[in-house]
C-alpha cells in the first residue's frame, strides 16, 4: 500500500494566508479579500445603536469598514526582448529568459506591442502577489 504513494508531487499543505482577528487589522496592513491580496488604505469601526440589538455578553458588536487596494508582494522590472503568440519574452536580472507571462489586455498591451514593433527598448514592471503575476507598467530604457 505504501508503494502507491507519490511523494514527489506532494504538497506540505502550507497556505499563502493565515487567519487574523479583525481587531489586529491596521491601516497600511494587508488582507486577502475574495482571494486577492489587498492593502488597507483606510478603516473605521462603528458601534451598534443605543439599544444594542447585537449585544454579545456585556460588550456590543460593531462593524468594521475597510477601504482596500490591491497590493503586490513583489515588484520587479524586466527587459522586454520579444513578444510571441501573446506571451512576453523577458530578460531577468539573473540572465535567464522568462516566456510564461501573458501580454496584458487593453491599452497597456497595445502600448507594449507598439513600442516593441517600433524597436524601442523598454522595461516591463511585473507585479507578483500570492500566485498571480501580471505586467502592469512600462518604462523606456535610458540611452
Amino acid at each position: 500500500m505504501a508503494d502507491d504513494l507519490d511523494f514527489e508531487t506532494g504538497d506540505a499543505g502550507a497556505s499563502a494566508t493565515f487567519p487574523m482577528q479583525c481587531s489586529a487589522l491596521r491601516k497600511n496592513g494587508f488582507v486577502v479579500l475574495k482571494g486577492r491580496p489587498c492593502k488597507i488604505v483606510e478603516m473605521s469601526t462603528s458601534k451598534t445603536g443605543k439599544h444594542g440589538h447585537a449585544k454579545e455578553g456585556n460588550g456590543r458588536r460593531g462593524y468594521l469598514v475597510l477601504v482596500v487596494c490591491c497590493h503586490p508582494h513583489l515588484s520587479i522590472r524586466t527587459f522586454l526582448i520579444g513578444i510571441q503568440d501573446g506571451y512576453l519574452s523577458l530578460l531577468q536580472d539573473s540572465g535567464e529568459v522568462r516566456e510564461d507571462l501573458r501580454l496584458p489586455e487593453g491599452d497597456l498591451g497595445k502600448e507594449i506591442e507598439q513600442k516593441y514593433d517600433c524597436g524601442e527598448e523598454i522595461l516591463i514592471t511585473v507585479l507578483s502577489a500570492m500566485t498571480e503575476e501580471a505586467a502592469v507598467a512600462i518604462k523606456a530604457m535610458a540611452k
